[in-house]
C-alpha cells in the first residue's frame, strides 16, 4: 500500500455526552470540530472535504457548521445513515483522500436526543416517570416484540432470544450481567453521559422495555458530537514527529448493508451484514480478531452486545455466552469490550456514536486514556450498526513512529 493510499486519523475529539438544553446541534458540532482541529494541529484552511452527519435535525448541517467554523468553499457531504451515520461520514472523508482529491478531510457527527424516549413509534409514558439515578430518559411503554416488529427494542430483544434458543445459555441474567459490565466501565469515563455503577439486582428489577432488556440495558439517548481529522499517509510524513507519533492508522474502513435473504424481509438481520463487514475488515487490515486489543461495539441493547461477540468473530460461532462468562470482555480481560461504558452508559446521540467509538479506541492506542487505559494496546476495532440497514467497521492501529 502506498503512502497516498494510507489514511490516518490525525486529530479526533468528542464532547461530553449528556443533556444540553441551552445548546443546539451547531453549537455541539462546532465544539467537536474545533477540538479535533486543535488535536490535529491544523485549521479549517487545511481541510479539503467536510462530511457532516446528523439524523434527527435539519438538513444541511454541514453548511450550517461551516458558518461557525469557517467557510472555505470546500465540498460538503451531508450524511444520514441510521446509527452508522458517524462512521459513514468518516468513511466519506477517507474515500476522498484515497481518491487523491485532498490531503486532509474532516468528519463530524452530531445529534440532540435527550428526552426523546427509546425510539420514534414507541408510546411514551407519563413525562414524570423517569429512570433514576439522574433521570436517564422518559420511560417507554414496553414493546411486545411481535414477529416483524420495526421497533428497535423489539428487534434486538428477538435477536438475543433467538441466539439463546439456538445456542443455549443466554438468559435474562446473562444479558443483565453484560449491562452490569458496561455500567461499571463507565465509572472511569469522564465523557460518558452516565458514570454510575449499577448492581445486577438494580438492572434486573428496573422497568422491562422488551424482554429480556430492561431500561438500563438500553442505549441512553442524549446529546453530543464527535469529529475527526484524517490525513493521507504521504502528507503525514511531512508533519512533525509528534503529529506522526499520535496519528492512528485506519487499516480498514468498511460499510455493508443486508444481502437479500427471505427472513430479513420480515425481521431485520443485524448478524449477516456485521459478519460480512468483519470478514472484509480483517482481510483488508491484514489482522484477525485474535490481534485485537480492544473493541468498541454497538451495544444499543445488552442483547446486541452478545450477538456481536459472535458476529465480529471474537469467539467461535455459537460461543458468545462462554466467551462472556470467561471474563474476557471486562476491562481487565483478554478482549476488553466497551471500555467506554458502551452506548448503555456513554450514551447514544445517533450520528455522533460512530466517531465517538473510534475516539475511544484512538485514545487507548495513543496511551491517553488515563485510569481506564488498556496497557500496550496496538490494534482496536470500532463497530456500529443501524437498522435499515448499515454496518460500519473501522480497524485502527497504533503508529510505529
Amino acid at each position: 500500500m502506498s503512502k497516498q493510499d494510507e489514511v490516518w486519523i490525525l486529530g479526533i475529539n468528542m464532547t461530553k455526552f449528556g443533556k444540553y438544553p441551552d445548546r443546539d446541534i451547531v453549537d455541539l458540532g462546532a465544539e467537536a470540530i474545533q477540538a479535533a482541529l486543535k488535536d490535529a494541529g491544523v485549521t479549517m484552511g487545511d481541510i479539503g472535504i467536510l462530511a457532516a452527519g446528523n439524523l434527527m435535525g435539519a438538513g444541511g448541517i454541514g453548511q450550517m457548521l461551516q458558518k461557525q467554523v469557517g467557510q472555505t468553499g470546500i465540498p460538503v457531504y451531508n450524511v444520514a445513515n441510521a446509527c452508522a451515520t458517524g462512521a459513514t461520514a468518516l468513511r466519506t472523508a477517507v474515500m476522498a483522500i484515497k481518491a487523491g482529491e485532498c490531503d486532509y478531510g474532516l468528519a463530524v457527527g452530531v445529534e440532540k436526543l435527550a428526552g426523546a424516549g427509546l425510539l420514534a413509534g414507541a408510546n411514551r409514558a407519563e413525562e414524570n416517570d423517569t429512570w433514576t439515578p439522574e433521570g436517564r430518559f422518559g420511560a417507554v411503554v414496553p414493546v411486545d416484540g411481535r414477529i416483524g416488529t420495526a421497533t428497535m427494542p423489539g428487534v434486538f430483544a428477538q435477536i438475543g432470544m433467538e441466539y439463546g434458543h439456538k445456542y443455549g445459555g443466554a438468559d435474562f441474567e446473562l444479558f443483565a450481567k453484560i449491562s452490569e459490565k458496561n455500567h461499571s466501565h463507565s465509572t472511569l469515563n469522564p465523557l460518558a453521559a452516565y458514570n454510575k455503577e449499577m448492581s445486577l439486582e438494580q438492572i434486573m428489577n428496573d422497568m422491562m422495555i422488551a424482554y429480556p432488556n430492561t431500561r438500563p440495558m438500553c442505549s441512553a439517548n442524549c446529546d453530543g458530537a464527535a469529529a475527526a481529522v484524517v490525513v493521507s499517509g504521504a502528507t503525514l510524513k511531512t508533519l512533525s514527529l509528534e503529529q506522526q507519533r499520535r496519528a492512528v492508522k485506519i487499516s480498514a474502513s468498511i460499510l455493508t448493508t443486508d444481502p437479500w435473504q427471505e427472513a430479513c424481509q420480515v425481521l431485520p438481520d443485524v448478524n449477516t451484514l456485521t459478519r460480512n463487514a468483519a470478514k472484509t475488515a480483517y482481510e483488508k487490515a491484514g489482522v484477525g480478531p485474535e490481534d485485537l486489543d480492544l473493541v468498541e461495539l454497538h451495544d444499543c441493547f445488552a442483547t446486541a452486545e452478545l450477538v456481536h461477540y459472535d458476529n465480529l468473530m471474537l469467539c467461535e460461532e455459537g460461543g458468545a455466552v462462554d466467551f462472556f462468562n470467561s471474563g474476557a470482555t471486562w476491562r481487565t480481560g483478554r478482549m476488553p469490550v466497551n471500555v467506554s461504558g458502551g452506548l448503555q452508559s456513554k450514551g447514544h446521540p445517533i450520528a455522533a456514536t460512530g466517531i465517538a467509538n473510534i475516539w475511544e479506541v484512538c485514545q487507548h492506542l495513543r496511551d491517553e486514556c488515563g485510569n481506564r487505559q488498556i496497557e500496550g494496546a496496538k490494534v482496536g476495532l470500532a463497530h456500529v450498526i443501524g437498522l435499515g440497514s448499515a454496518c460500519g467497521i473501522h480497524i485502527l492501529e497504533k503508529s510505529a513512529a
